[in-house]
């Protein structure tokens, strides 16, 4: 039987247990440390706080991506699956890294590269040639023009744009909505039309 241990067992790990059952999985299981006191997560078992010892795959579920990318690392994921729910559609010249999430609706086009752990979540569009980092969350409705680079940890809000050729920084912000028309610092925060740092 084919199983998926998911840890974190919070409102994307539900989103990750659905695309994991339209992956093939029959068996799904969450890891979550409120266990024993918390015994199931939606319609998935929650069976242990820690990872068990078997020969199952596991995926890591948390929505933070400083969480994510912690856990990533504690629990040695560099063989994670990657799940790409079936209503996605992903250029055949595109990499996707271990533990990667790809949302119904998204689109990646020709020669983008993602990273371990990134979450390309509901009909957002990565076009052609993007580089995005490790541990980075390109929330639904999101839109990479060609040849933009996200580096590892940032975070892109939901319905923003980004024109080509733009580099957005380690751990940087997009909020939601925003027009990104020049390159974003590391660490910085921008919002608005067009997008300016926030405070």
């Amino acid at each position: 039987m084919k199983t998926l241990q998911i840890i974190c067992a919070g409102g994307h790990g539900k989103v990750v247990a659905e695309v994991a059952e339209q992956c093939r999985y029959e068996r799904i299981v969450f890891i979550d440390r409120d266990w024993p006191g918390r015994t199931a997560h939606g319609r998935w078992p929650i069976v242990s706080d820690t990872v068990l010892d078997d020969d199952s795959d596991v995926f890591c579920a948390a929505g933070s991506n400083s969480l994510r990318k912690q856990l990533f690392e504690a629990h040695n994921l560099e063989n994670s699956p990657i799940l790409v729910h079936p209503a996605a559609i992903v250029s055949p010249s595109a990499t996707l890294g271990a533990g990667c999430l790809v949302m119904p609706g998204a689109v990646i086009n020709a020669d983008a590269r993602i990273g371990k752990g990134a979450i390309l979540n509901t009909s957002c569009s990565v076009d052609h040639d993007c580089n995005i980092g490790d541990f980075v969350h390109v929330s639904p409705g999101a839109r990479l023009a060609g040849n933009v680079t996200l580096a590892d940890g940032a975070w892109i809000g939901i319905g923003a744009s980004i024109i080509q050729n733009i580099s957005i920084g380690h751990n940087a912000i997009v909020a939601a909505g925003a027009a990104v028309v020049s390159p974003v610092q590391d660490n910085c925060k921008v919002g608005g039309v067009p997008a300016a740092r926030l405070h």
